[in-house]
């Protein structure tokens, strides 16, 4: 069955089940084994299970269900096995707490004597969860944001009473797990940048603090002050598993607005290589050797390889054929608990490769006849792009090239502001989609006939790091303080559809967070596209300047 949907002919449904076994090949080159606190016996508690010394094998990772919906334009729903399970023992556990009562008089009536003034543990101790949650998220005051810390979780500190680890306790699966008193507290005052940042290091950024992810990959940049960590998500709800390359914790930035042009570039890096380190393994190519990052000349060289081996007549079929990469930049947490972006504010970008296919079942024990395609978001552009030069003649993404060039006013109004391109390089065009899904939604296509990141060359992927971060900087200038970026790509070994990568960069606004309409697929917006790309190129100018100057200094840098 072609049609991409749970609803088999035969009248019954159909799904896709990941049952994910791999290889991770390590690339990390250095070890940075810390203590990240204490047992009550005071004895250290290390990191060292972040830091593997060689190659990962992982065995058996939880299954994975991949559904696809009856429409195929809605997408596919995934099933982690490891949260279903325990649920599906429980479906009663399947809901939300009531809220709390909340009462502001109650709380200070009994810290509040005579109107005498008590200090601000006694006071904060005394304030309703919601107050102090609103408090976390929102205050620039360092002094309440300490104060907040000390009441989410247990600190060890120096003599001089500053912060340099949590005090830790063994849970009953044997597990070391930080005593935090106050989970969402926790999370919301470790993501408010006016937090010192010798507490968010030792709460949240300090390798392994988050949990026992490994550490596989590494890019360092000495003279920009860039550091990047590559970490694996064995059990990810993506199936297959999924890398997250973070910002570390001795180059932290909470903005985008503080990310440099080698901080993307370590970012990307780490995705590029990845994926072309799977690929070559894959074809049975050999591979570098050691623990340490592929410089980009060999990257480049690695990548030609990859490409090559592709074109041959005896190439065997790759099993994993599309790439996924995300960025959700920004945290955000509602006083009533609800969570409105990423995990972390720290910068940081996923990515992964997912299947061809996936196994096929009808219901528990029997098996389809065929294994049925696996979901990536491209796969829909590809059908898409299939279907219009079938109706019209016309390659979609040329033509769509041409319309945004060929643009004029809907409102019929003729003034300088025409024009939908923000920034264009020799590579890559940044622009605003003529129907914007999101109120400030951009975009950035290749110029070139590039479908995904195996296709693009060294100097097409500079030009895409560096719109991206044109692209990400401009909105943070406009005040953009969550933002989703998302990869639309070609399968590796699809045929030629005339398909182009595609990256959609998503701003959330306060006041359009999604809707009854939006799940429609119903967008409203209050500008014109036009008006919003001049609204950008406004601050082109200062961006390009800043990232001029960085540059500049890491040539002369390098010419020392």
């Amino acid at each position: 069955m072609t049609v991409r949907s749970c609803v088999h002919p035969s009248g019954q449904f159909v799904y896709g089940v990941h049952a994910p076994a791999y290889q991770v090949a390590n690339l990390r080159e250095n070890d940075c084994i810390v203590p990240l606190g204490a047992f009550p016996d005071d004895t250290s508690y290390l990191n060292q299970g972040n830091f593997p010394e060689g190659d990962l094998q992982v065995d058996q990772a939880e299954a994975i269900y991949e559904v696809a919906n009856p429409f195929p334009f809605r997408g596919v729903t995934y099933i982690s096995s490891a949260w279903a399970v325990p649920r599906a023992a429980n479906p009663s556990s399947i809901k939300l707490p009531e809220p709390q009562a909340v009462s502001m008089r109650q709380a200070l009536k009994n810290v509040m004597s005579a109107g005498a003034v008590q200090d601000l543990q006694k006071i904060f101790a005394a304030l309703p969860e919601t107050v102090l949650l609103a408090l976390a998220s929102t205050s620039t005051d360092p002094e309440d944001l300490v104060t907040l810390a000390a009441m989410s979780c247990e600190f060890l500190r120096d003599g001089s009473g500053e912060p340099v680890g949590l005090r830790y306790a063994e849970s009953a699966n044997g597990l070391a797990r930080a005593r935090i008193f106050r989970h969402d507290l926790f999370e919301v005052v470790v993501n408010n940048r006016h937090l010192p940042e010798s507490y968010r290091k030792v709460m949240v950024l300090r390798p392994g603090v988050q949990g026992g992810s490994e550490i596989v990959g590494e890019y360092r940049d000495v003279a920009q002050g860039c550091h990047v960590f590559e970490y694996l998500r064995r059990n990810s709800y993506i199936p297959w598993g999924h890398y997250a390359a973070n910002m570390a914790d001795d180059a932290v930035r909470y903005s985008t607005a503080d990310l440099s042009g080698a901080d993307m570039q370590g970012l990307r890096h780490l995705y590029y290589q990845r994926v072309f380190l799977h690929l070559a393994a894959q074809l049975g190519l050999s591979l570098p050797a050691g623990r340490k990052i592929i410089p980009q000349v060999e990257l480049e060289k690695l990548r030609l390889a990859v490409v090559q081996a592709l074109r041959q007549k005896d190439a065997p079929s790759l099993a994993f054929t599309a790439t996924l990469w995300g960025w959700n930049y920004g945290f955000d947490f509602a006083a009533s608990g609800y969570r409105l972006h990423a995990s972390h504010q720290q910068i940081h970008q996923q990515f992964a490769m997912l299947p061809q296919t996936v196994s096929a079942w009808h219901y528990s024990g029997q098996a389809g006849q065929e294994p049925i395609p696996s979901y990536a978001c491209g796969d829909l552009i590809a059908e898409f792009c299939e279907r219009y030069q079938e109706e019209t003649g016309c390659d979609f993404f040329s033509t769509y090239l041409t319309a945004i060039r060929n643009n004029r006013r809907m409102d019929g109004m003729k003034n300088e502001n025409t024009s939908l391109v923000v920034y264009e390089d020799a590579g890559v065009m940044l622009f605003v989609p003529k129907a914007q899904t999101s109120q400030w939604e951009l975009q950035i296509m290749p110029l070139g006939e590039v479908g995904n990141i195996l296709e693009a060359d060294a100097a097409t992927r500079a030009s895409l790091d560096r719109a991206l971060l044109i692209a990400q900087k401009i909105l943070a200038c406009m005040g953009a303080r969550l933002v989703t970026s998302i990869e639309y790509s070609s399968r590796l070994t699809a045929k030629p559809v005339g398909q182009r990568l595609l990256y959609a960069l998503l701003p959330k606004l306060p006041y359009s967070m999604g809707a009854f309409s939006e799940a429609q697929l119903r967008w409203v917006n209050g500008h014109f596209p036009e008006d919003f790309a001049a609204a950008c190129r406004l601050h082109l100018s200062v961006v390009l300047e800043g990232l001029a100057r960085e540059e500049a200094a890491r040539s002369d840098f390098q010419e020392c």
